[in-house]
């Protein structure tokens, strides 16, 4: 088939009027640096090196990693564990993602003194392995809804441990069942860069949140450090969250790096081909 000069300017020109809608699709692989992660305690194995075979069998960029419990004191703080940890991903080729301490759902930082060296400790074995992002948790006994004090106390400690936070160059994520305004006036009022939201989008839902507006408002004001991609008793897709607009306000705010998977299994489910699943279809969404 013959091309004159006039319909090959012609589609050139309808080429590069398109092109801004579908370079996205060309771009580079590691462009957005997606990377699809899950917790420890989702794998059946908090605290525990083992998370690291059960990740590489899914076939996950990372896992995010317990600090430790109450029983073993933290033990991600201590030297030997951490380099335990080291070489549990450099044998099975599956990252370190961030850190967690999920055990002050139990033992609470608003009112447990243990817990001021707890999260002092997780910026330092943080800074040892390389990572960025701490996930302090406040469920259960830890929760901050309508408890005045004891959000007062976490501003206390956390402006307390910020300045080392900063140093390190580590983010406390906050992750609780606080709205986005609620979780922002703890932000402002530590007032350090150090401290921001690890947003669940599960969680959000559950309280009603409109967890579409929510991140993009959190997200625009920079303070949200990494997600929870989670269906409460669901596959990912499968439940309450609508992941495509999930997508859409990611892509609004900017955000790249981790989403870790929790939960997403459903009733009666097995978790390693769920989390096969689960990493399907987020790869699908979120292509690195």
């Amino acid at each position: 088939m013959m091309l004159t000069r006039r319909s090959f300017l012609g589609a050139t020109t309808a080429a590069a009027a398109l092109w801004p809608s579908l370079q996205p699709l060309f771009a580079a692989p590691n462009s957005r640096g997606f990377k699809v992660g899950a917790c420890d305690w989702s794998l059946g194995k908090t605290a525990d090196v083992a998370a690291f075979d059960v990740a590489r069998e899914i076939g996950l960029d990372g896992v995010q990693v317990s600090l430790g419990t109450e029983k073993n004191d933290m033990s991600l703080r201590t030297a030997p564990v951490q380099q335990a940890y080291r070489e549990a991903s450099r044998r099975t080729g599956v990252a370190i993602a961030s850190l967690a301490i999920g055990e002050l759902n139990n033992v609470p930082y608003k009112s447990d003194p243990r817990t001021i060296d707890w999260v002092r400790g997780s910026v330092d074995a943080a800074s040892a392995l390389g990572r960025q992002v701490v996930l302090i948790a406040f469920f259960y006994k830890g929760d901050l809804k309508g408890d005045k004090a004891g959000t007062d106390e976490v501003v206390r400690r956390f402006k307390e441990v910020a300045p080392q936070a900063e140093k390190a160059g580590v983010i406390l994520g906050i992750e609780s069942w606080l709205s986005a305004e609620e979780h922002m006036d703890i932000v402002d009022r530590v007032g350090s860069k150090a401290v921001q939201v690890y947003y669940d989008v599960a969680n959000s839902e559950k309280m009603g949140y409109d967890i579409y507006k929510e991140m993009r408002w959190l997200g625009k004001k920079g303070v949200i450090c990494e997600f929870h991609m989670k269906e409460n008793g669901a596959l990912l897709g499968k439940g309450r969250v609508d992941f495509a607009k999930v997508r859409a306000a990611i892509d609004d705010i900017g955000y790249t790096g981790w989403m870790q998977i929790e939960g997403a299994v459903p009733e009666g489910g097995q978790l390693v081909p769920s989390y096969v699943d689960n990493r399907k279809f987020l790869k699908a969404i979120f292509p690195v």
